[in-house]
This record gives structure tokens, sequence and C-alpha cells, in this order.
């Protein structure tokens, strides 16, 4: 081959290669990174379980509102929570909210977690000892923990969640804080509802989405959260609604759900917080932005104080 025929060929190929690099530019930028939470931080988290001495200290969260598997697997481990591909004993929307709490009251500090995941039998067990453990406790669900953060005082973590006015802050006058992503309250020691029977009867019964921000056409999964009393029965088609319609909220879809178990009928029963969790349901491709709830409705149910409807915390709908 000849000076020519060489130098022809190597312009050829970088054509080509400087065409594939454009190419995979216009992808990166039909793509871009979507903050799946409402509430999150930079990605990095710094993190030791108290009771068994794991620890994770590093990125969780890729591009695109991706996240590791490997690095959920070992924060699951510090918290003491299962772990699957595809069923996360760990609330990704408590892991952003830490990491935010990090990123703003003491960058790069560790966070100590004294108390992670509880499963509903341990839950049980710490309320017969007589400690101060919700019946409707979060860390049944992997949405709460009671931690610590290097150099910052429990007292003002405390405050500066309730001033947020996101999620549950619990202050004991300790060393170490409860916080949760279920509904924005506060408490201490006096006010905290243990043992008063305020979550009896599912009397505070919940809904909870996987994200806080999705695409049009994805799939959402959602739990209930915060039973305490089963059977459970369900309406199996739940309604979604907009919520900055103008006029007000507006129903836009009723969807078909797909629970965790088979659930057979109009009116499904549910025997335990496992069978109410991993429930898919199937966003509509042509749905436009804004902000929307899901509900779910309650049928033939023995428990006089749960109420009839609930609904998620408003999650948005973004196009690319």
């Amino acid at each position: 081959m000849d000076c020519d025929m060489k130098s022809a060929l190597v312009k050829w190929v970088a054509a080509g290669l400087l065409g594939l690099l454009a190419a995979g530019a216009r992808v990166q930028a039909a793509a871009p990174d979507v903050n799946r939470f409402f509430f999150s931080g930079d990605g990095h988290i710094r993190l030791l379980g108290n009771k068994n001495g794991k620890s994770f200290d590093g990125r969780y969260r890729l591009s695109r509102g991706s996240y590791d598997p490997a690095a959920l697997e070992a924060i699951c481990r510090v918290f003491g929570a299962p772990y699957a591909p595809q069923k996360m004993g760990l609330s990704l929307r408590l892991i952003e909210f830490i990491d935010l709490l990090q990123d703003r009251l003491s960058p790069g500090a560790r966070i100590t977690i004294t108390s992670g995941y509880r499963n509903p039998e341990y839950n049980r067990k710490l309320r017969k000892r007589g400690s101060l453990a919700a019946k409707a406790s979060l860390h049944q669900y992997g949405m709460a923990a009671d931690l610590k953060m290097a150099g910052v005082p429990a007292r003002r973590v405390w405050e500066y969640v309730k001033a947020l006015g996101f999620g549950g802050a619990g202050y004991y006058q300790g060393d170490a804080v409860h916080i949760d992503v279920g509904p924005a309250r506060s408490w201490d020691e006096k006010t905290s509802g243990v043992g008063t029977g305020i979550s009896d009867d599912n009397k505070l019964i919940g809904l909870v989405t996987d994200y806080d921000v999705y695409r049009p056409g994805e799939m959402m999964t959602l739990r209930f959260i915060r039973m305490t009393a089963f059977p459970i029965a369900v309406s199996s088609a739940f309604a979604l609604s907009r919520q900055d319609a103008q006029g007000g909220p507006e129903e836009v879809a009723v969807l078909k759900p797909i629970f965790a178990v088979p659930a057979d009928g109009a009116c499904p029963r549910f025997a335990d917080i496992d069978q109410m969790a991993s429930i898919r349901a199937r966003l509509a491709a042509d749905l436009p932005p804004g902000r929307y709830k899901m509900h779910a409705r309650f049928c033939n149910n023995p428990w006089s104080d749960m109420p009839p409807e609930i609904s998620t915390p408003a999650f948005a709908i973004q196009r690319p």
C-alpha cells in the first residue's frame, strides 16, 4: 500500500470515529441526568453501622438517575436491610435524604447508623421490652434511621429537618436523632405518641412511590406503609390525578396495578407488610408534564378507623 492510500485510509477511519463520537454525544444529550428525588444529595455518602460494623464510603448514584447496584447492596448491609436487585429493603429516598443532610450540615462527615432497618418481628420485640418503637414504625419499611452525624449535635439535625418541612424527625435528648422519609412531622420523648394507640387499626396507613420524578411511560413501584392490622382489602383499580390542573385536582386515568402476590377479583385481600409492597403500575406514554398523585381505595375492611381512601405524596412527570 503506497503512502497516498495509507493516508486516505487513516482519514476514513478517523472520520468514522468522529461520527461515532458525535452520535454518542447526541445520545447523551437526548438522555440528560434526571434528579429522581425532590430532596437529594451529591451522590456520595459516608456511613458506618454501629451494630454490625459495616461501612460504606463512596458514590452510589450514577448518571441519568441510575444507581450502582454494588454500592446499594453495601449500603443495605450498613442498615441491616435485605437486598435483591429487584427488591431492595431500603428506601432510595432515605439514602438521598441522609446524603442531603450530610452535604448541608457537614460535608463529608461520617454518619453512624445506630438503628436502621427493622423487620416487623424485631420491631414487636422492641415494643414488648418497652422501647420507644412505634407500632407503625417506618424502620420496618426501610424508610427510617436513627443516626449520629460526626461533629453535628443531634438536636441541630432535628431542628434542621423540622425547618425543611419534609420527613419525620424525632429527638430523645441523646446523641442520636430519628430521621425518616414519611409525612412531615416532629416529636421528642414526651410527644412521640408511642403507646397511645395513635396508629391502631391502620389509622395512619399510607401509600408511597419509589421516586419523586418520572418520565412518561415509565413503570413506577408503590408500596403501602404504616399498617398495623390485617387483613387489608384494596380495590384492584388505582386512580391517577393531576394536581396542577386548572380548577383543582383532576382524575386523568384509572390503572390496574400489578400486585406482588396473586390478587384476584375487584377487592383482593393482603395479610402482611411484604404482600403490600412492590406494587407496579405503568404510566401512560402521553402523560403531560406536571404534578400527580396516585390514589388507592379500600373495600370490605373490618377496621372502622381506617381511611376509605389514601393517596401518595405528589410526584412529578418530566419529559426528556
